[in-house]
């Protein structure tokens, strides 16, 4: 027999004790998994000081060629050149690519010695949402250049790097 106060109720509203086990679960399940936690600015700006210090990098003489929207952040072809005679004098040491929105902030590293021919990097990554892409630059004068791209990614890519590692 119902309890008065039920007997009111439509049918649709009531649980099931099926559903109301599965609806227990499920948010004990919400509770205990760990969420995964995208970079923040900070982040980022931790991991450009990790790699380059304290200097401030000026925008220009990087060149970062990437979709403006990805409808997947499982694969976004990114390019990354950069303007240098790569002669003794103005080489490119090494670039560097951040995400400011995925778990790790650092993407990746490349070095080019003195006889690389074109500093230039081509490669795909993944993006866990829409967020800046940021490539540095570092001069053979130790100075810094950079360039940012804004990616629209419809469905991102990093949500469950978190529970992986």
């Amino acid at each position: 027999m119902l309890h008065p106060s039920l007997a009111t109720l439509d049918e649709s509203v009531r649980l099931s004790r099926r559903e109301a086990m599965l609806t227990l679960s499920g948010s004990i399940l919400l509770a205990i998994v760990p969420l995964p936690v995208s970079a923040a600015d900070e982040d980022t700006a931790a991991a450009i000081r990790e790699l380059y210090g304290e200097r401030e990098p000026t925008p220009g003489r990087v060149t970062l060629t990437l979709p403006s929207i990805a409808e997947s952040g499982n694969s976004v072809p990114l390019t990354l050149m950069i303007d240098s005679a790569m002669s003794e004098q103005d080489r490119v040491v090494r670039a560097s690519i951040f995400a400011n929105r995925n778990p790790r902030p650092l993407i990746a590293t490349a070095s080019f010695g003195p006889r690389s021919g074109k500093p230039s990097l081509s490669t795909n990554i993944r993006l866990s949402g829409t967020q800046d892409v940021i490539g540095i630059a570092q001069m053979s004068d130790l100075s810094l250049w950079s360039a940012q791209v804004r990616v629209l990614v419809t469905v991102g890519a990093c949500d469950a790097l978190q529970l992986r590692f």
